[in-house]
């Protein structure tokens, strides 16, 4: 950790409020970009950054330096995520009779609200090419949402993050070659996936 960093996490578990302000105005959009990326939902991912953020300031004397500190603090909200997506599951499965068909997206827009920024980026491109990926990505989304929550953690951190091995072993607290086993798993379960819209991806073999 940078001495700038331990100092401020110093200053903030001596009550500094400035400096507790400071971390978390640091990590705030990384830690949000991680809950919107399991939950896919917007204002659920909030809801879920600000969760991570108190429980930052309530753990903060409990953080040991054993791990970066981001990693720490990625690990409380992957942690909220998962159980917020467990608990989104139930209670689909509760009111599955009065669900208005089966929608990908679980009938509540999800994938359309998260998506809408980011397929605006693409007006640059040419129109059938940007319609193209446009799609691929509403795709790979919803494909996403179908995988069970231990797949679509690891892929976020790995895939989406680009973080190291040890680093994606440390915020889920299981062995290294778990987590190679069980990225090697979840691509297979979203290629699976992706299959249903692109049947081309099950003969494909890269």
């Amino acid at each position: 950790m940078p001495s700038t960093e331990q100092q401020l996490v110093d200053r903030a578990l001596a009550g500094d409020r400035h400096a507790m302000g400071e971390l978390l105005s640091n990590y705030r959009n990384r830690l949000f970009n991680v809950a919107l990326r399991m939950v896919s939902h917007q204002d659920d991912a909030q809801e879920l950054t600000q969760d991570a953020m108190l429980k930052i300031v309530e753990h903060l004397k409990d953080y040991d330096g054993r791990s970066q500190l981001s990693t720490w603090m990625i690990r409380i909200t992957m942690n909220l995520s998962i159980s917020h997506l467990r608990k989104r599951k139930l209670r689909k499965t509760a009111s599955l009779d009065s669900t208005a068909g089966p929608g990908l997206s679980g009938g509540d827009g999800e994938v359309s609200t998260s998506l809408s920024d980011r397929i605006e980026t693409k007006s640059e491109l040419p129109p059938d090419q940007c319609v193209e990926e446009s799609e691929m990505l509403v795709h790979l989304h919803e494909a996403m949402q179908r995988l069970d929550e231990e797949f679509r953690s690891v892929l976020v951190l790995r895939d989406v993050n680009e973080m190291d091995y040890r680093e994606i072993a440390d915020i889920l607290e299981v062995p290294v070659g778990t987590v190679k086993s069980r990225l090697f798993r979840a691509r297979l379960a979203l290629r699976e996936e992706m299959s249903r819209a692109y049947p081309e991806l099950r003969t494909t073999d890269k």
